[in-house]
């Protein structure tokens, strides 16, 4: 029992460690979105419109436009894109459906 608390506490560990060692930390703020979409019509009356964001690229922002999605499961919601300040710089939070 005690060796599969052990495992089970460990490889929580290795998770975080891994989601850590992914995180995208850039030591400028980031730019303001871009205001100006073309959004076009929706492929279907199921999809849903997802705003476009900026990505980190080589310690700089690359802007990546909105796109059209069919979510996932009747009731999800898109959360955008964000980035977080932290100690270090900005921290990037990828959008998600929820």
């Amino acid at each position: 029992m005690q060796s599969m608390l052990v495992k089970a506490i460990v490889s929580g560990m290795m998770t975080v460690t891994i989601v850590r060692c992914a995180e995208v930390i850039i030591k400028t703020a980031p730019p303001p979105p871009v205001s100006v979409a073309v959004v076009g019509r929706a492929p279907s009356a199921r999809h849903v419109w997802i705003p476009g964001y900026y990505k980190g690229s080589g310690g700089r922002y690359v802007w990546v436009p909105g796109k059209w999605m069919v979510p996932p499961r009747r009731d999800a919601v898109w959360v955008p894109a964000v980035w977080v300040q932290r100690h270090n710089g900005y921290a990037y939070v990828p959008g998600h459906w929820r």
